[in-house]
């Protein structure tokens, strides 16, 4: 059915399969009931759209309304477009994954990680899920900095030996060694094998072209009855935790720039909304 409502600020339109109607009742409870601004979701079901609703305003500044193709920061959902670049290498045979990153990236072989595996990298054991010196200001948007970090960045624990969610540096590691095995950058890479010929409005790194269409983020501010989690307490109490040097160590990165979405940040930088980012999943399903 083709919805077209209002809610507390703005409104939702698109398209709810009569089976998916708890979708959308939740959908609009987030714009009425707990303070959603904008956003949009998508639902396939064996290559079929059964959910594509967007909704809501385009800023807290503004009461242009969010559109069909307004898209915002994915961060995180990001790293599945890069895993994915990764795995068509390996697919193909020109990327093993039980091979030393060395293999591809000899410079990366420093500071213990000679025996860092590529699979290491997809699957968050490498040891370096952070840097330790302080990134230079606007690090984040200079590819070739960030990959000369890595390289002398030592591990935080024995490559392999266990887990450790690469929050930002996932992006440069696995991104090098896709760079290096094709000889393409991760942008072009992504652009040429999967973006175009899927047909998707996504990209890690934006053109300009496209900034008017991208939706700022809203930072979230902590209330005072919101718990304070481990993670939380790590990130103010200490800063040599991982936590911190995770986040926080950053450079400066603003994620509402132009310099933000224009760089190629593979750790949390795409740019897409719900229809397209589960139009990348419908091929692996």
């Amino acid at each position: 059915m083709e919805v077209n409502e209002r809610v507390a600020r703005g409104e939702v339109h698109g398209f709810c399969d009569s089976e998916f109607e708890g979708v959308l009742d939740e959908f609009l409870k987030n714009f009425n009931q707990r303070s959603e601004v904008g956003a949009s979701v998508c639902v396939r079901v064996d290559g079929r759209t059964r959910v594509d609703l967007w909704g809501g305003v385009f800023s807290p500044e503004t009461d242009a309304l969010w559109a069909e193709d307004t898209v915002s920061i994915v961060f995180s959902c990001t790293k599945a477009a890069v895993a994915l670049c990764a795995h068509i290498l390996i697919d193909r045979g020109l990327l093993d994954p039980f091979a030393p990153v060395t293999r591809y990236w000899p410079e990366f072989g420093r500071n213990g990680k000679e025996g860092v595996t590529v699979a290491m990298m997809l699957n968050h054991s490498a040891g370096l899920p952070a840097f330790r010196e302080p990134i230079k200001p606007g690090g984040y948007y200079d590819w070739d900095y960030m990959v000369r970090r890595l390289e002398e960045e030592a591990p935080f624990w024995e490559p392999g030996t266990r887990n450790g969610y690469h929050m930002i540096s996932f992006g440069w590691t696995v991104g090098e060694v896709i760079a290096r095995v094709s000889g393409r950058p991760l942008d072009r890479f992504f652009a040429e094998e999967v973006a175009g010929p899927l047909g998707l409005d996504f990209w890690i790194g934006l053109p300009e072209a496209v900034e008017p269409r991208v939706s700022p983020i809203i930072y979230y501010t902590p209330g005072p009855g919101d718990p304070v989690t481990d993670f939380i307490k790590a990130l103010i109490s200490d800063s040599t935790s991982i936590q911190y040097l995770s986040l926080l160590n950053s450079g400066g990165f603003n994620v509402n720039t132009r310099e933000a979405h224009a760089a190629v940040i593979g750790g949390g930088g795409g740019i897409t909304n719900a229809r397209n980012l589960s139009a990348m999943y419908v091929p692996l399903a």
